[in-house]
């Protein structure tokens, strides 16, 4: 039976790292695999999946536009989703049907809250109809997990205000544990 992964984390734990493997695993043994990424994310270039380590894989990109029931056929071994808490509702409704109607598994790879510790949409439907939930392990500066993320400026000052999505990196998010997250 294909089921709904999601494998979230804070900031920099190599999510994309590990969604590259799982593409390269089952591509190994003949099969298909479709992999796509949010179009929001610019960071290296649109249509594109690039790990801390420096692997980088061009892919397919969805908006708000896309509907994976329309697109997704069964010819597919497995979809892999990265930047999924940019997934819409229906999106994650969509991936559920995938898996669980079409056979076809989806592991998908994201965020569970941003920087203010709100939950992304995509994040909520993901954890609530995933039939598989994985968090994938970081440590925060001060030694502990990290739960949490943090936006900085260019100086590198918090920033606790602003829009929920703003794309960035290293340069912008830092993970945190939740007492660095509270009193940092």
């Amino acid at each position: 039976m294909a089921k709904l992964y999601f494998r979230y984390s804070a900031m920099n734990a190599g999510k994309s790292t590990a969604m590259l493997q799982v593409a390269h695993n089952y591509e190994e043994q003949g099969q298909t695999v479709r992999l796509f990424t949010a179009g929001i994310d610019d960071r290296y270039g649109v249509g594109k999946i690039t790990s801390r380590l420096g692997l980088q894989r061009e892919v397919e990109v969805y908006d708000a536009n896309t509907n994976f029931l329309e697109i997704i056929d069964k010819k597919v071994a497995c979809v892999l989703v990265d930047e999924a808490q940019f997934l819409s509702i229906a999106q994650v409704q969509q991936l559920h049907q995938l898996a669980q109607v079409k056979g076809i598994p989806v592991i998908s790879y994201g965020l569970r809250t941003d920087f203010r510790g709100e939950p992304f949409p995509g994040s909520v439907y993901l954890l609530a109809l995933a039939d598989d939930i994985e968090e994938l392990k970081n440590i925060c500066t001060c030694g502990k997990k990290a739960t949490m993320n943090i936006r900085v400026d260019e100086q590198g000052r918090r920033i606790r205000e602003g829009e929920q999505i703003s794309i960035g990196g290293n340069d912008r998010y830092r993970q945190a544990c939740g007492r660095c997250f509270y009193t940092g």
